[in-house]
């Protein structure tokens, strides 16, 4: 700075006054500001972090949790939580971070969306206080809750639906600001949207999962004995849905009560066989509705009594109507214990259309087994004429027979006799092949059927499927005893062929002709050779002699090995020999 001196004096105190510039203020001012923009800069730069990391994960519980770890780190929050809100209006999941599992045990219960957290969910719009015990909506705070000052609460919603809310607290600068507010409704934004996704990607899981059930009932039901139809399908409800117990419940008498015919689950034993009116309860509301049912909590059930809340304590609990072609056939009922999450809307229909298709199974089944009792019936009277056609006519010229070889009118007697004995003797076999074909089926499903059950178990042990080839009339003469010793020596073999046998051809030949059942096994494996143990062949050799039958191994004719099990159809076990 130059000064201008005139005579020794200072020219620049005669000039008229400049105002002054403040240029400490200014630059305070300017460094304020440069650092509230370096600052929106990386608050920016963490939100974007924060919803790539969000948008990216598609497992809910996961999503949640990543949202309130952000939120925390966008805001500088000490504490953080998310609520789920529930179909009664309550916090149905508390997600928190910030807390040590050991304080979280201390203080007690999660909340349930009562004080300042509800006011939040009545009035879904950002809240920030500086002193948070001084808010009149407050209701304080448990034993052992650290505490806490500072708060802001954000609404997560889309498209007008809650989803949850944000509580931060314990802002590191002491309180929360505006840029703060922005920062958590901005997240509030993406996670609903990343919540959404998150919720129909593991719906449509859980879409799949019913689906896959569906078809595997439905299989067992068209493929197995229909006896425990109805534990199969409560058992699969059970798993799928989640819930703690199950029951099916079914019209007794002249239908005006009900009667729980299975139960799976918490308090099964208890419920099984109750028999109550029908009148007022949730199961016949489901049948007479034919619609499926959704209660949240079972104590708001608009009067609907729910029978298992007299032995479990339940809180949701949904009701399906087991709807066939007609007038549903009862009702199956799943709960969970009180204080769980309700059913969802997508919950109650995948079990919904589970429920229709097997119901329609049970039909099926129904409809097979009164076919196969019908036939059963045919059979027998095509049995009865074929008694008295063949038999009885067979015994009355025997009969003649041995009256003219007794008057002596006939010549070569003994050959005549020969002739009546063989004769009897064939009439015998038809009798006993007709009594075995008289016996209750032993199942719904043929032997053959069942016979192919054994092959489709072990098949996946062999490297090669093995082939099955069936000759005689195997399903009507095979008494039940016989059958299971045939299913265990086939068992046995091709479990033998596909422990040692290292085979690229495994064929199976079970015949029945002239009153005796063989079965033959043939691989074009390496041989038995030497076994270190001999209990598998032993016990098929035992299960042959006990039958006055044979069995033997040999080498087959392009390598190999060729088992041989024969045993007489009609012979009386023997009492000795190892099972």
């Amino acid at each position: 700075m130059f000064l201008i001196r005139e005579n020794g004096a200072d020219l620049l105190s005669e000039l008229p006054t400049v105002p002054k510039l403040h240029i400490d203020e200014l630059l305070e001012q300017l460094v304020s500001r440069a650092g509230e923009v370096v600052a929106a800069r990386d608050g920016l730069r963490k939100l974007l972090t924060a919803n790539s990391s969000i948008v990216g994960e598609l497992s809910l519980p996961e999503v949640l949790r990543r949202v309130v770890q952000s939120a925390c780190d966008l805001t500088g929050a000490r504490y953080g939580a998310l609520g789920v809100i529930g179909q009664d209006g309550t916090l149905e999941q508390f997600i928190h971070v910030g807390m040590d599992p050991e304080l979280v045990d201390s203080i007690g219960p999660l909340p349930k969306g009562k004080g300042l957290l509800g006011a939040l969910i009545a009035h879904p719009e950002p809240i920030t206080l500086l002193e948070l015990g001084a808010d009149p909506r407050s209701s304080g705070f448990p034993a052992n809750h650290p505490p806490m000052s500072s708060f802001l609460g954000v609404p997560i919603k889309l498209r007008g639906e809650v989803y949850g809310n944000l509580y931060l607290t314990e802002n590191e600068t002491g309180q929360f600001t505006a840029e703060h507010t922005d920062l958590a409704v901005s997240l509030a934004a993406t996670a609903a949207i990343a919540i959404e996704n998150a919720r129909l990607f593991r719906d449509s899981q859980r879409r799949q999962d019913w689906l896959e059930a569906s078809t595997e009932i439905t299989r067992r039901l068209l493929t197995r004995p229909v006896d425990n139809a109805l534990d199969d399908i409560a058992e699969q409800v059970k798993v799928m849905a989640e819930a703690d117990v199950v029951i099916v419940v079914l019209p007794v008498g002249d239908g005006a009560r009900l009667r729980i015919e299975v139960a799976t689950g918490q308090g099964a034993a208890e419920l099984t066989g109750r028999v109550y009116p029908d009148a007022g309860t949730l199961s016949q509301a489901a049948i007479d509705t034919g619609q499926p049912i959704r209660i949240a909590r079972v104590d708001k059930a608009d009067n609907l009594r729910v029978h298992i809340a007299d032995v479990v304590r339940i809180g949701p609990v949904i009701a399906l109507p087991l709807t066939g072609s007609g007038r549903p056939r009862g009702a199956l009922l799943a709960a969970r214990l009180a204080g769980r999450t309700a059913f969802s809307l997508a919950e109650l229909d995948m079990a919904a259309t589970f429920a229709g298709h097997a119901a329609v199974a049970l039909e099926l089944a129904d409809a097979r087994a009164v076919g196969e009792r019908l036939a059963l019936l045919e059979d027998r009277d095509r049995i009865a004429r074929d008694l008295h056609d063949h038999v009885i006519q067979r015994l009355f010229a025997a009969g003649l027979t041995v009256q003219s070889v007794l008057s002596g009118s006939l010549p070569n007697r003994a050959d005549r006799l020969t002739r009546v004995v063989d004769d009897i003797d064939e009439t015998i076999r038809q009798i006993r092949t007709s009594i075995f074909a008289l016996q209750t089926p032993r199942s719904t499903a043929s032997a053959r059927t069942q016979l192919l059950a054994t092959l489709d178990e072990i098949a996946p042990t062999m490297r090669a499927e093995p082939h099955i080839r069936f000759v005689g009339p195997i399903d009507t003469v095979v008494a039940a005893e016989l059958f299971d010793d045939v299913q265990a020596v086939l068992r046995e073999a091709l479990s033998n062929a596909a422990r040692h046998s290292d085979a690229d051809l495994v064929d199976v030949d079970l015949r029945v002709a002239d009153g005796w059942l063989t079965l033959v096994v043939s691989d074009t494996g390496i041989g038995i050779g030497e076994p270190t143990r001999n209990s598998g062949l032993g016990n098929m050799k035992a299960r042959a002699t006990r039958r006055n039958g044979h069995f033997n191994t040999s080498p087959g004719p392009d390598g190999g090995t060729v088992l041989t099990w024969a045993v007489p159809l009609f012979a009386a076990p023997t009492t000795t020999g190892d099972r």
